[in-house]
């Protein structure tokens, strides 16, 4: 049963960040206002192009070292260090939860609060995979 469990969980978090990456993609076309992320701190197009560029990177960061822990890719890289990215993006995104309930816009703190505590615990599952199976 846990194996369906995190094999669900891996599915969810990989659909997850691929629609966070097309936000974020909006985001620095300028499709969607960039005053509504960030906690509405950004003061210019130059400090959004550099956080939506940032952000873009950590969630492929993320997305990739979730293909290999689900074995989508093959690799040699040691579970250990699967799982310790794995962790960093937990207290990651844990910090991140904290942060989203005290930004300036509503959508932030009723959007991505949400979105960033439910990543920690489909992390949380995924990261109790055991890395020889493959949750395909």
């Amino acid at each position: 049963m846990n194996e369906v469990i995190n094999s669900i969980s891996m599915k969810l978090m990989l659909a997850l960040l691929t629609l966070v990456m097309l936000f974020h993609l909006l985001v620095l076309s300028q499709i969607i206002p960039y005053d509504i992320v960030w906690a509405g701190k950004l003061n210019s197009i130059e400090e959004m192009y550099s956080f939506e560029i940032m952000s873009i990177l950590v969630n492929s960061i993320l997305m990739t070292t979730l293909l290999l822990k689900g074995n989508f890719i093959k690799h040699k890289i040691s579970g250990k260090i699967i799982n310790g990215i794995i962790w960093f993006f937990i207290f990651l995104f844990t910090l991140n939860t904290i942060g989203n309930l005290f930004a300036k816009t509503i959508f932030e703190k009723v959007v991505f609060t949400p979105l960033t505590l439910i990543s920690v615990f489909l992390l949380w599952n995924i990261v109790q995979l055991k890395s020889n199976k493959n949750p395909k």
